[in-house]
């Protein structure tokens, strides 16, 4: 196996020469015997141990046999001890997920902290086996299909070729100890459930079972990266980015004959769950959204904008002194004293500086709220009729900032000024007024 091993690497992973590894070892045979491999090949590498306190005395002496090892073999080793149990309450998860969320964001601030290059995980083949026929019965696309990824950003899992047969072998060869995990052969977890009753069979109808899984799950593993090709050329064709925002083009996207499984393409790494919701927006009414934890959705007439969520501002009003030039927040604006005028862009305006009223005040729109537009000879007009002719999406009138003097509109910032304000022949001070 070491042969073998050592061939993978320098196939898959030859950038790893060189660099300092991390390596995730419990105590088990197969983090034991990763361990055991690389310091075959003399890599330059350090243990990472968690204890995450859920088996008693068990916990610690798995700890306590690690530490032991890595002091007799001279290997640097880095422990940590979780309150998993309090964790998982806390933030309402159960115990595997937070034992998981814990490691890995210790993982990844030692990385910083001792300025490592990649954790190496012992993963194998038949881990992925399970992972699948788990995916498989909670139903799932071809992501889960395709199994534990052998990379994911700076983690690597370079024993997931090999079996778990293999690797007890070559234990046993080479008289490497470990610890079992008692939680291990409990049927509670529907994991080992999968592992002790599931899998003898489909390996005693198939001896080759393993394999053959491997060899499908390798040419599924194309399909998906073929579909992802494909996903890219066609967002291409109907997507536009626009600053934070991403425009689908419902007219384009329609003509697909598959659609939805474009949109789940696109859209599954901004944490959507209601994809029947999604679906429908498509043929939706205008103004109807779907939400994820951080992103929205939003049918605006022939396009889905997809956005993430604003944060609301504790304040619903800032004001602006007289005396202020530059304005940082909510939003950035510069005002300055000039003797000409350019209107040549929605984002300035110019205005007679002895109308002002100070301190001006920033604030979002209300229902209700009217104005004079710009070279309308002191019509009213409601704001919102306003963004109904402009076409804006909710996003848009939701982001949407009025400047105004006293009670009295001065500008819907970036669309449109105000007919009270504008520069006469007799103006002798003029404002200029900035988004930046």
């Amino acid at each position: 196996m070491l042969s073998n091993f050592k061939n993978h690497i320098s196939a898959r992973f030859p950038f790893l020469e060189n660099k300092k590894l991390f390596l995730a070892v419990s105590g088990g045979l197969d983090s034991m015997v990763l361990l055991h491999l690389f310091q075959q090949l003399e890599y330059e590498i350090a243990v990472l141990h968690c204890n995450f306190q859920l088996r008693g005395l068990e916990s610690f002496g798995d700890e306590d046999f690690i530490r032991n090892y890595c002091e007799g073999n001279n290997v640097s080793i880095f422990t940590t001890r979780f309150d998993t149990e309090a964790f998982a309450k806390d933030y309402k998860l159960s115990t595997q997920i937070a034992a998981r969320e814990l490691r890995y964001n210790w993982f990844y601030e030692l990385l910083e902290i001792h300025k490592f290059d990649y954790i190496l995980t012992a993963h194998h083949a038949d881990d992925n086996l399970e992972t699948f026929i788990i995916n498989l019965s909670r139903g799932t696309g071809l992501d889960g299909l395709v199994g534990i990824p052998e990379q994911n950003d700076r983690i690597i899992r370079p024993l997931l070729p090999f079996s778990r047969q293999e690797i007890l072998n070559y234990a046993k060869d080479n008289s490497i100890e470990w610890r079992e995990d008692s939680s291990n052969s409990s049927n509670k977890y529907l994991r080992n459930k999968i592992r002790h009753d599931l899998v003898p069979v489909l390996k005693e109808i198939n001896p080759n079972f393993l394999n053959a899984f491997q060899k499908t799950q390798s040419y599924l593993q194309e399909s998906n990266e073929m579909a992802e090709d494909a996903s890219i050329m066609i967002y291409q064709q109907v997507a536009k980015e626009k600053g934070e925002e991403i425009h689908f083009d419902l007219n384009q996207l329609k003509k697909l004959p598959n659609y939805r499984s474009y949109l789940y393409q696109w859209l599954k790494e901004f944490g959507f769950l209601a994809w029947n919701d999604i679906y429908d927006l498509v043929d939706g009414q205008s103004g109807k959204q779907v939400f994820s934890a951080e992103f929205r959705l939003l049918k605006n007439r022939d396009t889905l904008i997809l956005s993430p969520i604003a944060e609301t501002p504790e304040k619903e009003e800032f004001e602006i002194n007289e005396n202020d030039q530059d304005v940082n927040f909510p939003l950035k604006l510069k005002l300055c004293n000039v003797s000409h005028i350019s209107l040549d862009s929605n984002k300035v305006i110019f205005v007679d500086a002895e109308k002002i009223q100070y301190p001006l005040v920033l604030r979002k729109w209300k229902e209700g709220d009217s104005f004079q537009p710009f070279g309308m000879n002191g019509k009213k007009k409601k704001i919102s009729k306003l963004f109904k002719d402009e076409k804006l999406s909710l996003i848009e009138k939701e982001n949407s900032w009025l400047l105004c003097s006293g009670d009295q509109i001065v500008w819907i910032v970036g669309i449109r000024q105000d007919e009270r304000f504008k520069i006469e022949k007799t103006t002798n001070n003029i404002l200029k007024i900035e988004l930046q």
